[in-house]
């Protein structure tokens, strides 16, 4: 089975749940957790869960709550390569989810925007691996050389790449000019219909995906309720899979990192586009009926 190694952020997640909608400048009941958080842990967890061997190179606090991260990883299976910040506090993500599941999310990265070149252990990037790079580490200034640098890294190694796009607002901020610019190449590119509109100004996922086999050999499209697409260049038309029915939405905070976690170890297999999407939608339900950001026991 191939490694996977996630170069990505790190956070702990406030999920504040509104039971009734938010009255504003007053008060309203809500459910709140605190758990594991961060695009690039997240993956990394859950495809430690389900049986790969990954490797997670982030930046934490040297904070309890950058402690209980650590350990939390090494507890899913993840080879977790941690570099403590002395002063900076591990990241934070404060999730406000109305009534009706629409999300809101406030986030301090912490020491994830002190990622450098010099703390990506040179080990990992090795031939017959894979890396998956978390796009907030190129859109925070802060850590953008250490992605750059992982990306240099892993193709000199020769390794497989993959990239997300993090997140549409603060993508749209960065420009998409300078992010294709900075992944071209890139093999596989994730992205949601909000994400690939920042990126190419269409509408349609499919018409998205089209523009950006551009820039990328193959780009997966996820769709929330309508399931995914993925579309390779070259290819007549795009293979789509439905979303996987769920019984209770629990929590969708990161149901697409799920996704992404689901699809990557069939893609590395070579199964066919349409297995590796249905088993990314399946693990996106399995989310979305639990906490979302990171597996349950």
């Amino acid at each position: 089975m191939t490694r996977v190694v996630v170069v990505g952020d790190l956070m702990t997640d406030a999920v504040a749940r509104a039971r009734y909608a938010l009255a504003r400048a007053s008060d309203t009941p809500a459910i709140v957790t605190m758990h594991g958080g961060g695009s690039g842990a997240n993956i990394a967890s859950w495809l430690a869960v389900e049986g790969a061997e990954v490797a997670f190179i982030g930046r934490r606090g040297a904070d309890i709550t950058g402690r209980n991260r650590d350990m939390e990883l090494m507890g899913y299976g993840v080879d977790a390569r941690l570099v403590m910040d002395p002063e900076r506090p591990t990241g934070t993500c404060v999730v406000l989810v109305t009534h009706k599941g629409e999300r809101t999310m406030l986030s301090d990265p912490g020491a994830n925007a002190a990622l450098s070149p010099e703390d990506l252990p040179r080990d990992l990037f090795t031939g017959g691996s894979h890396l998956h790079l978390s796009g907030y580490t190129l859109i925070n200034e802060g850590s953008r050389d250490a992605g750059l640098a992982a990306l240099d890294m892993a193709r000199r190694g020769g390794m497989s790449i993959s990239v997300d796009c993090a997140s549409s607002a603060p993508l749209d901020r960065t420009g998409a000019e300078p992010f294709l610019e900075w992944t071209n190449g890139v093999k596989l590119l994730f992205a949601n219909i909000e994400q690939a509109k920042v990126l190419t100004g269409r509408d349609d996922a499919e018409a998205a995906a089209k523009v950006l086999t551009a820039w990328f050999p193959q780009v997966v499209i996820k769709m929330n309720a309508e399931g995914a697409l993925w579309y390779g260049n070259g290819r007549p038309e795009p293979v789509r899979v439905a979303a996987e029915p769920v019984d209770k939405i629990v929590d969708g905070t990161g149901a697409g990192d799920a996704f992404s976690a689901g699809f990557l170890p069939a893609w590395l297999a070579g199964k066919p586009p349409a297995e590796a999407l249905a088993s990314g939608c399946r693990l996106a339900a399995k989310a979305i009926m639990h906490l979302g950001a990171r597996p349950p026991f």
